[in-house]
């Protein structure tokens, strides 16, 4: 159930701090495979994703807006209960110091539990 929630975009504005719009540019097989996103704080950015299925991995990386994006991934692995999440995230250079903090590994996994809580 986190995998399937996680991959979904449409899902991002109901946990994602800070995200004022998605928009599925391509997908591949039937999963986004470019996304843009805007934020509240004006980032804007497009993400390219790639996806390991078995291995429920998601990996993204900018392409375009580098400055602003971010580059990451997230894995789930079953754990007795549920799941256990891994999750990187690296800022672009151009993010502000209050754009980091949105993009905190913790904030974001913490905000997601929250998310997967209700």
């Amino acid at each position: 159930m986190c995998w399937r929630m996680f991959i979904d975009v449409a899902a991002l504005t109901g946990w994602v701090p800070g995200i004022r719009r998605v928009e599925v540019i391509a997908k591949e097989k039937g999963l986004p495979a470019e996304v843009h996103f805007e934020f509240a704080s004006s980032l804007a950015y497009t993400l390219v994703y790639r996806y390991d299925l078995a291995q429920r991995v998601l990996a993204w990386e900018p392409k375009l807006g580098k400055r602003d994006a971010v580059t990451g991934f997230a894995r789930f692995d079953p754990a007795e209960g549920g799941a256990t999440m891994t999750y990187a995230l690296e800022d672009g250079d151009g993010r502000s110091v209050s754009e980091r903090a949105l993009g905190d590994p913790d904030v974001l996994v913490a905000a997601f539990v929250r998310f997967m809580s209700r």
